[in-house]
């Protein structure tokens, strides 16, 4: 059965050039329960127009068939009219500059299932929780954090984020609204091309895998993270991931599996 246009895009914000945060609500039919850190599947005919930021495509290319990705889901479950992504432009791919291209009103496929394991389902309750992303990895965690932050006096959430430029932030004022609001979520963010900022950046800088390196969620936690403590999602870039991996590991960190329970979730989509 062919793939149809079943959802209206309602909200469009462009965070920065090649970033944008965009909200999709379903045309005469209702979202599925899902929880957050989970995934849905958004589509659009390759006949559809690239936005001019991206690389042209060959004319004779276009064939009217659809083209899918699963990107996370950024807004939380309790919203049950819409679902929010946090999208970075690929200017050579083959979707991504397609959703660049639409704006509020303009209609799109929405997948009807959603899915995914990267949730926190498999972290026990009395844990730290340290969340670490590069760049769109946040979503997830934004999906988190609105559903499920809950202010503990005893136990602390911290945010490690990473980005080139302090204006590829997402979301950047609701997180430090939530840490003004609780002193137990810590927001750290860094950037690794602070000499091409506008202002002078004040905050870290390099990558966000430095940031464990230099004590920083210690620091925050007022102690260090210990395996029987504390939990680790990682989110985002491949390298970082990976690097993330061996650090913890050392430490006594365990990736955790469908066979064996771990205190690092990692999500691999890239």
């Amino acid at each position: 059965m062919p793939a149809t246009l079943n959802a209206i895009v309602t909200h469009r914000i462009e965070v920065a050039s090649g970033l944008i945060i965009i909200r999709v609500t379903p045309d005469g039919w209702e979202l599925p329960a899902w929880e957050s850190g989970q995934f849905a599947v958004l589509g659009l005919p390759d006949t559809a127009p690239r936005t001019m930021l991206s690389d042209p495509e060959p004319a004779d290319q276009a064939t009217g068939k659809f083209i899918r990705r699963a990107y996370s889901i950024s807004s939380s479950p309790r919203e049950e009219t819409y679902l929010e992504f946090y999208i970075t432009l690929v200017q050579s791919g083959a979707l991504t500059p397609r959703i660049f291209a639409l704006k509020p009103g303009d209609r799109i496929f929405l997948g009807k299932k959603i899915s995914g394991m990267f949730t926190l389902d498999d972290v026990p309750e009395g844990n730290n929780l340290v969340l670490v992303g590069t760049g769109t990895g946040l979503a997830p965690y934004m999906s988190m954090l609105r559903n499920e932050l809950e202010c503990h006096l005893d136990l602390h959430t911290v945010v490690l984020l990473g980005a080139r430029h302090s204006w590829d932030l997402g979301y950047r004022g609701e997180l430090i609204a939530m840490q003004r609001y609780c002193r137990t979520f810590h927001y750290i963010p860094v950037i690794s091309r602070p000499a091409e900022e506008l202002v002078k950046w004040s905050g870290q800088v390099g990558y966000v895998q430095d940031l464990w390196d230099r004590g920083l969620v210690a620091e925050a936690m007022g102690g260090e993270p210990q395996p029987d403590n504390t939990h680790v999602l990682l989110c985002g870039n491949p390298g970082m991931i990976e690097g993330m991996i061996e650090r913890l590991a050392g430490e006594g960190f365990v990736e955790g599996s469908r066979r064996e329970p771990g205190q690092i979730h990692a999500e691999k989509y890239w």
